[in-house]
């Protein structure tokens, strides 16, 4: 079996921070989204992973992951010239794929624990796709899927104006070789692509056993600035371990599940956990958390910041409340006016804010 992750498209919901780097590369308590599903992938025993990317960010990407070697896989890029669509990546990487059957994984989704039983549940009953779904309050936004009484899936929509259930495709797919053929049938779609909910649906339509795991855990489409910080508390709180590496003197206080890297440095100043502070950072004459990664290098004095993430490079300085911020590589914050004001920001890298 081979795994063909999608780490390709513009990220245009998370302008201006995807502008200037790859949205899978955002870093979500101080991991990038992308290294969660490798880790996850991994974990299920696969080796040979292809990895979809765009022109725009590819390279970096290229140079953030490797060839494989610190999960122990081998990787394989693909280059997808235009995103056209799901399916149109399948298509791109047919090449690589082969007759293997197949993990698909979005590489910008987040769900909790592991997705080896649902590679195993594959490989016991070998339908010719298991879909991975998930129930959500508005389904419209996403494919839409209905279920039998028996799991199998009946039909599949995309982003359906009245949808049939509340039933939503999250992103992660297993399938067999068929599916390049029905692949092979569509025209793309009113958006102009070709859709993966259509390839399904072409399965469903010709016979084939098309079967839904529905996922019972926290699943996060990391899409937008809200799901970012959605995505940072709920991994802070499912995977942080109290760990202090890094110098934190005689008049800090650490409270909860904290983090300090290597080479961080924290002077007069509380952390309330859970919390993650990368290599290297300054934390002076400070509050911060809970909720919040603070990236590598990044300096804060006489700030206090909370439920935010907090990129590589920063400087904070006498912001007296920061919250529910993104904050790109390289930003700088000062306070020239009423530092009493809480403040909430989402700044692309190297932006310079006077508040």
């Amino acid at each position: 079996m081979k795994a063909l992750v999608l780490a390709g498209g513009k990220g245009t919901r998370l302008r201006p921070l995807s502008s200037t780097m790859a949205k899978h590369l955002i870093p979500i308590a101080n991991k990038p989204i992308l290294f969660y599903a490798l880790d996850q992938i991994a974990e299920t025993g696969i080796a040979d992973i292809g990895i979809v990317i765009s022109p725009e960010t590819g390279e970096s990407i290229k140079e953030a992951v490797g060839g494989g070697s610190n999960w122990g896989v081998q990787i394989t890029y693909i280059l997808q010239p235009e995103p056209l669509g799901l399916a149109h990546a399948v298509k791109t990487a047919q090449e690589f794929l082969g007759d293997s059957l197949f993990l698909m994984f979005l590489g910008d989704n987040l769900i909790k624990g592991s997705i080896t039983q649902f590679v195993e549940e594959f490989n016991r009953h070998r339908p010719d796709a298991l879909i991975l779904l998930k129930e959500v309050g508005d389904p419209r936004c996403f494919g839409v899927a209905e279920l039998d009484n028996l799991g199998q899936i009946t039909h599949l929509e995309e982003k359906p104006k009245q949808p049939r259930s509340n039933l939503a495709v999250i992103g992660i797919y297993l399938f067999s070789s068929a599916v390049h053929q029905s692949i092979a049938q569509l025209k793309p779609s009113w958006r102009g692509e070709l859709e993966i909910t259509d390839a399904i649906q072409g399965l469903i339509t010709s016979g084939q056993r098309v079967q839904g795991h529905i996922l019972e855990d926290w699943w996060i489409d990391t899409g937008n600035k809200d799901d970012l910080l959605e995505a940072n508390q709920v991994l802070l709180d499912a995977l942080l371990k109290r760990d202090i590496k890094g110098k934190v003197d005689s008049q800090s206080q650490v409270i909860g599940m904290v983090e300090v890297r290597q080479g961080a440095e924290v002077e007069n100043s509380t952390l309330r956990g859970p919390l993650s502070i990368a290599e290297g950072c300054q934390i002076k004459n400070s509050v911060i958390g809970p909720y919040t990664s603070i990236g590598k290098e990044t300096i804060v004095e006489a700030s206090s910041v909370e439920r935010s993430v907090v990129l590589e490079n920063c400087r904070i300085h006498d912001i007296g409340q920061l919250e529910d911020s993104v904050i790109g590589r390289g930003a700088q914050i000062t306070m020239s006016g009423d530092k009493y004001k809480a403040v909430g920001l989402f700044l692309g890298d190297d932006a310079k804010a006077e508040l």
